[in-house]
């Protein structure tokens, strides 16, 4: 039994005297020393998705000035079915202690000691009768309220329940263990270049473009991935990066339409003078058109600007666009009371992303939760950071039920955690495996699907891709994920295709590099 005492507050740094002091955002962000300011599931859910947005248009002439500039388009709805990642940094447990792991499936027992390296006690490994079952739990330590399979007293799934009761009924979701480095940003985890190009291969617009009725991707770091972890190199397109939203600012500042609207209160007048602005400006150019003769590409881009601005009122004028002022989001019917959306960071930042994404401002989003590097020789810290995690992905998961639109959650982390075997008794350690280290053959990575009405069809009975090995760790054989993020992150894209319906377009990826047919 380790010796007692106080659990880490879920933003208090980590110190860790086996670790290097950090150096990079990087590192600073998964020791909490900086603030978060193979097909298995099918059947698609892209028809359920209509843009929150219809706007009434803009005039034909304006249109047809879209049409005679080369690469401008403008925006239309999110392109997809809506995804958030959630990049957990440092090395969060996922295996075992939250998502259940097993060898041939989820529910395939692992050995006690394998379970006691996941950080469960023998007394609590799944099919071990419960003293004091929870109201979902199947009374054997294990907990399908959500389709997928979870420990029934995961941090996570406690977060979940209590954010998404709307929810409930509509998800279920798969696990994919697979191997990554420990602490290392270098990770290339991150989909969501990956997730754009299938969206555009889907476009119906000629030529195809990229989905976003505001921007394409939003990420809550200020990094090429806007995450910890990196993008595949392979994937990255300049061109996309994703825009930085971690507070209601950042979005209210994307979609703002200026002082117009408190001078005209019919969003049709707004449009109007907007719409007046590009006709003049639009005269104006063609004024300097000579003097720019060989710089076509200059004029497009500013006319480009101008309609979009139009547009962009088109679609915003009147609408309420702020996080912080939805009902849905924060308040006494939200999903965030106000006082913990104002005394938490993460929160807010959550809040943000969500709306961006389920509202189709944008067609995916990450979100990036610093402090998951939580071996202290407890188990208290990592449970109260992974039930916040919990929460901020049933916020989602809620919000997309409240707005009747499906949505997708990715959730990894770079590497993971062992335990000895000691355990915690303490109130927030909860009888538990003590997190002892760093151990990146414990990983996982898992995906959660709502889909409006009902839960999605998973097509691989025991939920999950590849296997763990009965001493508790991942079998780097039993998926081409197991030991190549690259994989992982093509095996995940190869999952949102088939949600959005254009599997079939998995070959055309320049990336691809699991084959015209993997499915």
């Amino acid at each position: 039994m380790t010796r007692q005492k106080k659990p880490l507050h879920p933003d208090a740094p980590l110190y860790h005297r086996s670790h290097a002091r950090p150096v990079s955002r990087r590192d600073f962000l998964r020791q909490g020393l900086v603030a978060g300011a193979g097909t298995v599931i099918g059947g698609p859910l892209m028809g359920l998705f209509s843009n929150a947005n219809a706007a009434v248009g803009l005039s034909q002439d304006i249109l047809d000035m879209v049409a005679a500039i080369p690469g401008c388009s403008l925006g239309g709805n999110g392109g997809g079915v809506p995804i958030i990642c959630f990049d957990l940094a440092g090395g969060a447990n996922i295996a075992g202690s939250n998502v259940l792991v097993g060898r041939q499936g989820q529910l395939d027992a692992l050995s006690t000691a394998g379970y006691s390296k996941l950080g469960l006690p023998g007394d609590m490994i799944p099919g071990v009768a419960e003293t004091t079952p929870t109201a979902t739990s199947n009374g054997d330590h294990t907990d399908t309220t959500l389709g997928l399979a979870f420990h029934s007293d995961s941090a996570m799934l406690r977060g979940i329940l209590e954010k998404a009761p709307a929810a409930v009924g509509s998800i279920d979701g798969i696990v994919i263990p697979a191997r990554s480095e420990n602490d290392s940003g270098n990770n290339p985890h991150n989909p969501m270049y990956a997730i754009a190009e299938a969206l555009k291969l889907a476009s119906t617009d000629t030529p195809p473009v990229y989905p976003g009725s505001v921007v394409t991707l939003i990420g809550s770091r200020n990094s090429d991935s806007g995450a910890n972890s990196m993008a595949p190199a392979m994937t990255i397109n300049p061109e996309i990066r994703p825009t930085k939203v971690d507070r209601p600012s950042d979005v209210t500042g994307m979609v703002d339409t200026g002082d117009l609207t408190s001078v005209f209160s019919d969003p049709a007048d707004v449009v109007a003078v907007m719409e007046s602005m590009v006709r003049n400006s639009d005269k104006k150019l063609a004024k300097v058109d000579s003097l720019l003769a060989n710089n076509q590409a200059v004029l497009d881009l500013v006319r480009c600007g101008y309609i979009k601005s139009a547009d962009l009122a088109d679609r915003f004028a009147g609408v309420p666009v702020d996080p912080a002022t939805d009902p849905d989001i924060v308040g006494a019917s939200g999903i965030f009371s106000s006082a913990e959306f104002s005394g938490d960071g993460e929160f807010r930042k959550t809040a943000s992303v969500m709306k961006m994404v389920a509202n189709g401002y944008a067609a995916a989003g990450t979100i990036a939760m610093g402090g998951y590097d939580y071996h202290t020789g407890d188990r208290s810290t990592g449970e109260i950071r992974d039930l916040r995690a919990g929460r901020c992905i049933g916020a989602c998961l809620e919000y997309a039920a409240r707005l009747g639109v499906p949505m997708m959650i990715y959730v990894y982390s770079d590497g993971s955690v062992f335990s000895n075997g000691m355990v915690d008794n303490s109130q927030d350690g909860r009888g538990k495996g003590v997190w002892t280290g760093d151990n990146q053959s414990t990983a996982s990575s898992f995906i959660l699907v709502y889909n409006p009405g009902a839960a999605p069809q998973v097509l691989l009975p025991g939920r999950q891709i590849g296997f763990f090995r009965a001493d508790g760790s991942v079998d780097n054989a039993s998926s081409v994920a197991a030991n190549n993020v690259n994989l992982l992150v093509e095996t995940v894209v190869l999952n949102y295709m088939a949600l959005n319906g254009n599997i079939n377009q998995f070959g055309a990826l320049p990336f691809n590099t699991l084959g015209s047919n993997p499915a």
